[in-house]
């Protein structure tokens, strides 16, 4: 297995089912009531020096499905082009999530999530199978769907383990 494999690997193995598609509501049902519970305050909390506010992890996963997004259309309609990859901190640098509320953020997420839904479940079944290479590595439709998921769930993760714990909620 290649590093870019395991790469991949890492996040779908973190969706909890087979039903990938069903998981994609699941984790935006997680994640949305996680951040509707939060208070402006609490979404300015980081759980350690030089990490992400939670304000700022909920756009990097905005941000990072979009990416996703493009990919994903990109490549169902056969493009052969090589997307170029992206630097997440450089994202997250430039985004100004401190200067947002966390109502703004949310309803983001949100829409970015129900048009992800919307791509993916009108798309001919057959164009998931769809290869293209983004970064200088092949990838399908399907998989970069998958990785929606999965990379937020491990998101999800990390909010349990490191921000809420140390927020009193867990």
């Amino acid at each position: 297995m290649t590093d870019f494999q395991k790469y991949i690997q890492r996040y779908l193995d973190q969706i909890p089912s087979g039903d990938w598609f069903a998981e994609l509501k699941i984790s935006e049902d997680k994640t949305v009531g996680i951040y509707s519970n939060l208070t402006e305050e609490q979404s300015k909390f980081a759980y350690a020096e030089g990490k992400w506010t939670l304000k700022g992890l909920l756009l990097h996963l905005s941000d990072t499905e979009r990416v996703f997004q493009y990919r994903i259309l990109a490549f169902a309609r056969g493009d052969k082009n090589n997307l170029p990859g992206f630097d997440e901190n450089e994202y997250a640098d430039q985004s100004f999530a401190s200067e947002r509320s966390l109502e703004s953020l949310l309803d983001e997420y949100k829409l970015v999530r129900k048009s992800s839904q919307i791509l993916i479940e009108t798309m001919n079944p057959k164009a998931l199978q769809n290869i293209g290479t983004a970064n200088g590595h092949e990838i399908s439709v399907e998989t970069i769907a998958k990785l929606i998921i999965g990379h937020n769930y491990h998101h999800l993760n990390i909010i349990e383990e490191r921000y809420l714990s140390k927020l009193g909620w867990m």
